[in-house]
């Protein structure tokens, strides 16, 4: 059974499961079976990631939503733990990324040209704790881009891999890179001056069973 965060006669926001594709064959069957309806995905959320997922009732919804995130009039917020401490207990990275579809990894670009995007986001360190002689860091990530593997490889780079993500050098081993997206907020396209807004929690599983509940109530928004 797949979660439903939030539904009008338009938008659905569900949650996505750890492993299941955003894209047709995978989550979007999966709620049509389940509800009767069919419908459109908004957007993407890399298979080893779950968490909220927007998708449209309509094509022209679709279509609404997709320009809204080309506008970046979305606010996302992103659970990972990572391997190790940051210096400071939040920060804000800027980088410019380049993605190699052929080995489905993304790269730091020193300058831009083509391929290269500009990709930025804000963090903070929640709660920092030990676990099997590793310290691991339960971080908040306010995603201002939305770049293939961004966070993965800008904490990566900076010497904090996501746990599990052996992809991008995590020693800590994890079925799938610890990422999860906690929280989506969106102007309604139907309706000026409504916004819309839907959170979830991961998974009470390792490596997020290391922080207490209480660390990730701090996506919730009104």
């Amino acid at each position: 059974m797949i979660p439903i965060l939030y539904s009008d006669h338009q938008v659905l926001i569900c949650e996505k499961p750890v492993g299941v594709s955003s894209e047709s064959p995978g989550l979007p069957d999966l709620v049509n079976e389940q509800t009767g309806l069919k419908t459109y995905p908004v957007h993407r959320l890399d298979l080893g990631t779950g968490g909220v997922c927007i998708l449209a009732l309509s094509s022209r919804m679709c279509s609404a939503l997709q320009s809204i995130f080309r506008n970046d009039m979305v606010l996302k917020d992103y659970f990972a733990v990572v391997s190790g401490k940051p210096e400071n207990n939040s920060g804000h990275y800027d980088d410019l990324l380049f993605h190699d579809r052929r080995q489905n990894k993304t790269f730091i670009a020193r300058q831009l040209r083509k391929g290269v995007k500009e990709a930025a986001c804000d963090w903070s360190v929640i709660r920092s704790v030990v676990r099997n002689e590793q310290t691991l860091s339960l971080v908040r990530v306010c995603l201002h881009t939305g770049r293939t593997h961004q966070i993965r490889v800008q904490f990566a780079s900076r010497g904090f891999p996501l746990v599990g993500d052996k992809k991008y050098g995590s020693r800590i081993k994890g079925k799938t890179p610890a990422l999860w997206a906690g929280c989506i907020s969106f102007p309604h396209p139907d309706h000026p001056g409504q916004s819309v807004c839907a959170s979830s929690r991961p998974p009470a599983v390792y490596p997020w069973d290391c922080f207490p509940d209480e660390d990730y109530d701090c996506i919730i928004r009104s």
